[in-house]
Parts: structure tokens; C-alpha cells; sequence
């Protein structure tokens, strides 16, 4: 018996933790040299390096991997996770959990990108890393690589799109953020929104890149810094945990009020590991935005749909596990909502599946199913009971 017990279950959140050496494979002359190490010494390096080398060395300890395989969701997180880099063990977790598929996210390597300070420089990196993670991904066709291209420039944005795609990605994901000094919806990425939809590609919102943290003025007072959620010191804080959707809803408001979703009426995409109780109250502002401002704004005037209508047509968000998606779904739309484990990250919990299921205790299992299976295929494109017929 699988940990998905039978249910039909896509995870729309899941991560390798790079090695070390992730990206150097990919990586030629001075990019070599340059991102060779994921990992510095102020990132805490040699720590990390140490659980990596502990992880490597308990593959050729039959005792140790046993141990390791046998309940994994419940086991060691991170790099000490298994399959957190390893393609082969990863192969045997998805094969305990039971999964139909899962989304597969980068975690330290996006630092080459967000940290470059040329363009060159990070398409460069985003090439390297998206590379890396589709060669992981290969390992077996349930694991959906989720490729990353920088929105700095539209032309070489749209290339890295195609590129990927080309590979075997299955998704893009890119920054929160402004597109470089544009907004996502200006016109120059429509030949981008044109590829995704011609293509059937979604796109991707992910905390970590863009993401908005507590202004660093919030943060003198007169208090020693505390540990991140890790006890570390290069993650997220309680503040910083109430910022989160920040970002999501100021891109998503862009794309609704620039027009994207109105011209690319099938264009679909995903907010990942950003929680998901803000998305009704979100919905209920864009639309009394609308109602405020719409007989002297002529953008508004011009839509076909209520900007909640376009949300709910092409995004999806996944919940955090300790969230009450119960009541959102009561709050706004079953359609809105998916499944995600985010292993093997702490943040996905050791239950996951058990903690959403109390959470939609009640529910019928038309909307149960919904949640942990089609809501995903809505937004992958994918005939979902196509899927799960070629699964059994």
C-alpha cells in the first residue's frame, strides 16, 4: 500500500536539493569558473556539504537506505531526504508515495540566477541549472521538470522558454517580480504568453525568487536577530511569512489588468508554496476594484469577464498544509485549489495528505478529487482520466 492509499494524487510541489557541484556539468569557461560551487561558505557550505556526503554515503549502506526508503515522508527532510538528489532513490520514494506525478522545483541552484549581475550572466545560469533539473527529471516520466526563465529580456526569455520546453520541460517558472524593468504584461511578452499557450505550458509563481520579505527597516528593533524556520539563517522569518502573497497577487494583478489573460484566454499557470487563504479575499478586492474604477478607466472597461473570472479560469494556487482549504473552498471556488507535498522540504509536513484530507472532511468526492487530481490536469493541459487509465 502506497502513502496516496489508492487516491489518484498529483503533487504540484516538489524539489531536488542540489549538490555542490549541480550546475558545473552544464557550465562552460568563465560561467564554469563562476558557478561552479552552489554553495558558499556564508550560505553555510560546509554544512550542507556534510548531509550531502552523509546522504551519498548511506546508498552504499543496504541497512542505512533501508532504513531510509521506508517511509520517506516521514523521514529526514532536505538533503538528508531521500531522493533529494539522488534520481534513483527518487524513482523509489515516488513509487512509496504513490503519486500519479510531481512538479519538480530547483531550491539553492536559482542563487546563481538571482544573484547574477549581467543578463549574460544569468541566462547563462538559468540555462545551466534547467539542464540539471531535466536531466533529474528523466529519470522517470511521473517527475515534471519545471524549467526557469528569466523575464528580464523577452526575446532571450522566450528562447530559454523554447529551449526548455524542447528538452522535456514541462513547465516555466520565473521571478514574481516586475519583468525586468516591464511589466508582464506589456507587449513585448506576448510572444511569450503566445509559446506557453501554443504549447500547452503553464507557468509558474514559486516563493524564492521575487518573493517580498519585511522591509529592512521593520527589522531594527532593537532585537537580536532570530533563527529562520531551519534555525539557520538564510531563510524565512515569521515576518517575513506574512509578506508571501505579496508579490503573487501583484503579478497576477498585472497579468488581469494589462490584458494577458483576456488575450491568451487559454494560458494557465500556477502559485506554488505561496499559501492560498489570501486568494478569496484577493478575488473580492479585484473585483470591487472593478466596480470602483471602471467607468473612467477604459482597460477595465474592456474586459469580458470579471477580473475574479479571469483568475479562476486560468490559475491555480496550492495551499499550505496547515491551511484550512476547506474554507477556502467554501469562501471561493473548488476549482482554485491542488495538492502539493513539497517534499522533501519541512515545510510539506510529514503528513501532508492526511492533514488536507481533515481539512476537506465533509466535502463531496467529486470536490476531493478535484483538489488532489484534476485541478492539476486543468492546469498541466493534461486529460486526466486519460492518465489515470494508462496509470492502472
Amino acid at each position: 500500500m502506497t502513502y496516496s492509499r489508492g487516491r489518484i494524487v498529483n503533487d504540484a510541489d516538489a524539489h531536488t536539493m542540489e549538490t555542490q557541484n549541480w550546475l558545473a556539468p552544464y557550465l562552460e569557461g568563465e560561467y564554469k569558473e563562476m558557478y561552479s560551487e552552489v554553495y558558499s561558505k556564508r550560505e553555510g557550505g560546509e554544512r550542507i556539504t556534510k548531509m550531502i556526503d552523509l546522504a551519498k554515503a548511506r546508498k552504499s549502506d543496504p541497512e542505512a537506505r533501508a532504513k531510509a526508503a521506508e517511509n520517506p515522508i516521514e523521514g529526514p527532510k532536505g538533503w538528508l531526504g531521500y531522493g533529494g538528489f539522488d534520481k534513483e532513490e527518487r524513482v523509489e520514494a515516488l513509487d512509496w508515495l504513490g503519486f500519479q506525478c510531481q512538479l519538480v522545483f530547483p531550491t539553492f541552484g536559482l542563487g546563481a540566477i538571482t544573484r547574477a549581475a549581467t543578463d549574460d550572466q544569468r541566462y547563462a545560469a538559468a540555462r545551466a541549472l534547467n539542464q540539471a533539473q531535466q536531466d533529474f527529471c528523466n529519470a522517470d516520466p511521473r517527475l515534471i521538470c519545471v524549467a526557469f526563465a528569466p523575464l528580464d529580456d523577452p526575446d532571450r526569455a522566450l528562447e530559454e522558454a523554447k529551449f526548455a520546453v524542447d528538452n522535456g520541460a514541462g513547465a516555466i517558472m520565473f521571478s514574481a517580480g516586475p519583468a525586468g524593468d516591464k511589466s508582464p504584461g506589456h507587449a513585448d511578452f506576448d510572444p511569450f504568453w503566445q509559446y506557453l499557450q501554443d504549447r500547452s505550458i503553464p507557468f509558474m509563481l514559486h516563493i524564492g525568487p521575487g518573493t517580498k520579505t519585511q522591509p529592512s527597516k521593520f527589522k531594527n528593533n532593537g532585537r537580536e536577530r532570530a533563527p529562520d524556520l531551519h534555525g539557520g539563517g538564510e531563510n524565512l522569518r515569521f515576518p517575513d511569512f506574512l509578506c508571501l502573497w505579496y508579490a503573487p497577487q501583484e503579478f497576477l494583478t498585472a497579468m488581469v489588468y494589462d490584458g494577458v489573460f483576456q488575450r491568451f484566454p487559454d494560458l494557465r499557470g500556477g502559485v506554488i508554496e505561496s499559501g492560498a487563504g489570501w486568494v478569496p479575499e484577493f478575488l473580492r478586492m479585484l473585483d470591487h476594484g472593478w466596480y470602483s474604477f471602471n467607468k473612467t478607466d477604459p482597460y477595465l472597461k474592456d474586459m469580458d469577464m470579471m477580473p475574479s473570472e479571469y483568475i479562476k479560469r486560468a490559475v491555480r494556487f496550492t495551499p499550505f498544509p496547515n491551511e484550512d482549504v476547506g474554507r477556502m473552498i467554501r469562501d471561493s471556488a473548488p476549482e482554485l485549489y491542488m495538492f502539493s507535498s513539497d517534499y522533501p522540504h519541512p515545510e510539506g509536513t510529514r503528513d501532508p495528505l492526511g492533514k488536507f484530507e481533515a481539512s476537506l472532511a465533509g466535502f463531496d468526492e467529486e470536490t476531493q478529487d478535484m483538489f488532489f487530481r484534476s485541478n492539476f490536469d486543468h492546469m498541466m493541459f493534461r486529460d486526466g482520466e486519460a492518465i489515470a487509465e494508462a496509470a492502472e
